[in-house]
């Protein structure tokens, strides 16, 4: 009785690892399409000034706006409000509203990382954990619309 050669698994491995990797990059270039799609940011329209800043110190934040899962306005003692375009989206923040944040110095950077708050039963409980972009210092652009 003759037995035929076991081929090495190397031999499988190959051609199963490389499909699972063509299906990861279709999967990855499907999820980036969709989410330049979902992007469109619900932020009332603004005008930006000046350079984009690294950081913004916690003491001048007054309160917070969120817009959707993308952008919060961050309004500042004094008047100034600074739009945070986060590097991603932050599921469940547009809907919750509510973030919190953990820093050791005096400022919130843009290293920093959010963490949105979730109301349920007795008390908040996280949920997704997402890091800030550059704080754009904006003005926002009156509607023309409300004059009349």
């Amino acid at each position: 009785m003759s037995m035929k050669p076991r081929l090495p698994y190397r031999y499988f491995l190959a051609p199963a690892i490389a499909g699972m990797a063509l299906i990861g990059a279709v999967a990855s270039v499907s999820a980036n399409a969709e989410d330049k799609k979902s992007r469109e940011s619900e932020a009332p329209a603004a005008k930006t000034i000046g350079e984009p800043q690294t950081c913004v110190p916690l003491r001048n934040i007054r309160r917070t706006e969120v817009h959707d899962d993308y952008t919060i306005d961050f309004i500042m003692r004094g008047g100034r409000t600074y739009r945070n375009n986060l590097r991603a989206r932050c599921p469940g923040l547009a809907f919750e509203e509510a973030f919190s944040y953990s820093t050791s110095i005096n400022q919130l950077c843009r290293s920093d990382i959010i963490t949105v708050l979730s109301q349920g039963g007795p008390g908040l409980f996280p949920r997704a954990s997402c890091g800030l972009g550059r704080f754009q210092e904006i003005e926002l652009i009156e509607d023309d619309a409300d004059d009349s």
